[in-house]
């Protein structure tokens, strides 16, 4: 029982596959506004909280984290589990304005707390029973966040085919936490590991923004997520344009999101694995901004969403799912090579504040581009087109290679070759 697998990877799958139906959100967001009687617009805010609760809550939960990941794990449990279960209860009992607050406040906040310790918790775990392969470690449990849309999303049309909407709630809510709650009892980190308390309580936050590395990893963490989202997000819309007056219309538009997904888990493991092969785990980001700005361009100059080219939008689509999810995966691993292992779900969680920041930002510079624009989707790649530029000239100017161990404790910051 006592081994890197029961002890590590699969009590963080367990929890990962129960947080990353989050990304399953598209799959029911327009039963619940019919249901509610409200927009769907006006209840995109419950994801885009979500992720801002997500990512602030790993940012400020990362000493919670470092010093106890029992703790760390039975709160992201009873947080993301009582989030769903709320969210049945105010779309059972309440309609429009007051449904809406409820579900913004059980989805987006309780259940986005959740999200944030529970990514969080296992990470570290993970690379130190994998002290020899962090970015399989970090692969692996990363890739259950992102598999969870391609293995619930059919769970959750079926139950609400035949249950109701408010009723998978309560189904899923009551599974989730089984699962979660016994990949809280496996969690352990390995035997002899002892926590610095001394590096713990004299870690200041602001310190590391006056890092220019940590910065640039911030920046680039950040674009990727927000790229990711603007046309993540707008998937189903981008396949109906595209594939407008054809036959296999119905067909493609069921079909494509699970494969965009199946990559997205894909580049979560992949990514992280080969970054354990090379010198420099900067390269993989180097990797996914360069693809994304080939894709991206092709798809411009063939106006291919348009003009209904749907193999290159495809294309578009597995491409940036695949280096989103690699993003992700690789940042951890990408760390701990510059930070050193001893603080790093403190640093960690101060990274993905930059994902609470993207979640507000990405889908909803879509929505605006697309009024402004009169549904003219081009511009939404022209727009990350910008970003993916943007954060390959920070992944070489300011992540640059690695030279240096970098330690910040207390404002200052101490440099010591390795």
């Amino acid at each position: 029982m006592n081994n890197k697998w029961m002890r590590s990877a699969i009590p963080a799958l367990l929890i990962h596959c129960s947080i990353g139906t989050v990304y399953c959100w598209s799959t029911f967001k327009e039963a619940i506004g019919e249901y509610i009687g409200v927009s769907t617009f006006a209840l995109g805010w419950a994801f885009s909280i979500a992720i801002f609760f997500l990512g602030m809550s790993a940012a400020f939960g990362g000493k919670m984290v470092e010093k106890d990941i029992h703790k760390s794990s039975l709160i992201s449990c009873i947080c993301f589990t009582l989030g769903m279960i709320g969210t049945g209860l105010f779309i059972q009992f309440t309609k429009g304005i007051v449904a809406l607050i409820g579900i913004y406040l059980c989805y987006g906040v309780i259940m986005g707390i959740g999200l944030g310790i529970g990514y969080l918790t296992p990470v570290k775990t993970l690379m130190l029973w994998f002290s020899d392969k962090k970015g399989l470690a970090t692969g692996i449990s990363i890739m259950g966040f992102g598999l969870a849309k391609a293995i619930a999303t059919p769970i959750m049309e079926l139950i609400q085919n035949n249950l109701g909407i408010f009723q998978m709630f309560y189904i899923l809510g009551g599974i989730y936490f089984v699962l979660m709650f016994i990949g809280h009892l496996l969690l352990k980190k390995p035997d002899g590991w002892k926590e610095d308390e001394t590096k713990n309580n004299n870690f200041k936050a602001l310190s590391m923004f006056k890092d220019k590395q940590f910065l640039g990893i911030w920046l680039m963490f950040f674009i990727n997520i927000h790229c990711g989202l603007a046309l993540i997000t707008y998937e189903k819309q981008i396949l109906k344009l595209t594939f407008a007056g054809q036959e296999i219309l119905t067909m493609m538009i069921a079909l494509i999101p699970s494969i965009t997904a199946a990559f997205n888990a894909l580049g979560r493991i992949g990514y992280s694995t080969i970054s354990d092969k090379l010198k420099e785990r900067n390269t993989i980001y180097k990797i996914i901004f360069a693809t994304s700005i080939l894709v991206t361009v092709v798809g411009l100059l063939t106006s291919s969403i348009t003009s209904g080219i749907g193999v290159i939008v495809i294309l578009l689509l597995v491409i940036v799912n695949a280096g989103y999810g690699g993003g992700f995966s690789t940042l951890p691993a990408l760390l701990s090579e510059r930070y050193g292992m001893d603080k790093i779900s403190k640093i960690h969680g101060l990274t993905l504040s930059a994902w609470a920041i993207a979640g507000l930002t990405g889908n909803n510079m879509s929505e605006i581009i697309l009024k402004l624009s009169n549904n003219n989707y081009n511009y939404i790649l022209i727009s990350t087109l910008v970003f993916y530029v943007l954060a390959m000239v920070i992944c070489y100017l300011m992540v640059g290679n690695k030279k240096e161990l970098v330690e910040v404790t207390k404002g200052n910051k101490k440099k010591a070759r390795k």
